[in-house]
């Protein structure tokens, strides 16, 4: 699964070195120049983690943190060219996770990111999951397709919530009855069946040749890791 990172920098040539940088690296890149924009960005998408920049041509960097974090949990990585030791505790005072003054290698700047992402999952499931422009939110329940809301009903979410832990593997009726053992079942298998019709009538391009969720004849269903 990739992740998707958002950057908040006014510094048109430092984004664009961090964004080539941390793309080639295999993450999905955003960038906003603003606080303002940064804020509205995070508001409408969803992100595995933020770096961002302490000082913004329209705010401070220490209240946009404070806003994100009064709102999500979000990993942030705060990058700015501010040294000062109290800038550093008031930035993780207000929720920051790391900290990196400029100017900083690419390298140490890979290495704080990856050691943030593996703090916020270690030992838990991720509550946000996106594969290519589908998004599944675990915690607010709701899924995403390039940006459109999709309205799955609550046995629907469990159903797709299992595929997608499980993303590569495929998984038969009866293994996807015994993963969804919390939910209310009906009588008979078949009902995962027509289930799965639903979602894909709600994720997929085209019903007829799904991408997303695959049948596997005999054996089951499996959800694709790489989506295209």
């Amino acid at each position: 699964m990739t992740n998707s990172i958002l950057l908040i920098e006014d510094d048109t040539r430092l984004a664009a070195m961090v964004c080539d940088y941390l793309g080639e690296a295999g993450y999905r890149m955003s960038r906003a120049g603003t606080a303002a924009e940064g804020l509205a960005m995070h508001a409408r998408g969803a992100f595995h983690a933020i770096i961002l920049d302490l000082m913004l041509p329209d705010g401070d960097g220490l209240d946009v943190c404070r806003e994100i974090r009064a709102r999500s949990d979000t990993p942030i990585l705060v990058l700015t060219a501010r040294g000062d030791t109290m800038d550093r505790v008031l930035g993780l005072e207000m929720g920051a996770d790391d900290y990196l003054p400029k100017p900083f290698e690419p390298r140490e700047l890979l290495a704080r990111l990856r050691a943030i992402l593996r703090r916020g999952t270690s030992g838990e499931k991720n509550e946000l999951m996106i594969f290519g422009d589908l998004e599944i939110d675990r915690a607010a329940r709701t899924v995403r397709l390039a940006g459109r809301d999709c309205d799955l009903t609550s046995y629907q979410f469990e159903l797709l919530t299992v595929l997608a832990d499980h993303a590569g593997r495929v998984l038969s009726r009866d293994q996807l009855m015994d993963l969804m053992k919390g939910e209310e079942l009906e009588a008979f298998d078949r009902s995962i069946d027509v289930q799965i019709s639903r979602i894909r009538a709600l994720i997929e391009d085209d019903t007829k040749h799904p991408r997303r969720i695959i049948t596997v004849r005999g054996a089951g269903y499996v959800f694709a890791k790489a989506q295209s």
